[in-house]
């Protein structure tokens, strides 16, 4: 069984209070494909993810998935609602078949009242996507289609980027997936990609999309916005 020391809000949690947690989870497991939380829903409990990964989605006026973030072991889903109350404001769907521990929100209220370090932990988890809200607007409101391709393969660059200044992105990303992420569509990402390999600034390998030089990547995009 999966310790729930692998979630990152108790990263801080000695044996003992893991134990103390663990008497307020419930565990399930998802089958890949399965909706996990359903938008608008009143249902307000919080969702750690104790293996596999799941996907956050929005839908555009028109029905057009917008992939707001996928989160994988170590992460929670769900605890806006367990906070305000307020119903669900995006979809969660199961990407890989995902093991959860499942808090309702008293249970969640009483575990960050009795753990200071998963309160600060919970507060750095909501700044965390602050932050990265803030960004996606700026960067909707700022930068064309194409920019906002090339963008989103230079996040997940840097985020792998290694010592050579190189980056292996693992899986390939999935075009349909890379178009939600940034509110375009699957044919943009074709064309946004051909067009960095021609240039030589992607190549797919056997293990994936590999970037050889992050920085080189970095200032296309510039010379592109500007």
């Amino acid at each position: 069984m999966v310790k729930l020391s692998v979630v990152g809000i108790f990263a801080d949690l000695d044996e003992s209070a893991i134990a103390d947690v663990e008497r307020h989870v419930n565990r399930k497991t998802f089958a890949a494909g399965t909706q996990i939380i359903e938008p608008e829903s009143d249902s307000s409990d919080v969702y750690l993810i104790l293996s596999g990964r799941v996907r956050i989605v929005n839908y555009s006026l028109s029905g057009r998935e917008i992939t707001l973030e996928e989160i994988g072991a170590g992460g929670c889903v769900g605890q806006l609602s367990a906070i305000d109350g307020q119903p669900r404001s995006a979809c969660v769907i199961a990407v890989d078949d995902t093991s959860v521990g499942i808090l309702s929100p008293a249970n969640f209220e009483k575990v960050v009242k009795n753990h200071p370090s998963v309160a600060w932990n919970v507060i750095s988890e909501l700044a965390r996507i602050v932050r990265n809200s803030t960004r996606r607007i700026v960067d909707v409101s700022t930068l064309g289609a194409n920019e906002r391709v090339v963008a989103e393969i230079l996040r997940r660059a840097n985020n792998v980027c290694d010592d050579n200044g190189s980056a292996l992105l693992s899986p390939v990303p999935v075009h349909s997936e890379v178009a939600g992420r940034v509110s375009t569509s699957r044919e943009t990402v074709a064309r946004v990609m051909s067009t960095l390999g021609r240039r030589q600034l992607v190549t797919k390998v056997d293990t994936g999309l590999f970037v050889p030089d992050v920085r080189r990547l970095e200032e296309f995009l510039s010379e592109s916005i500007h």
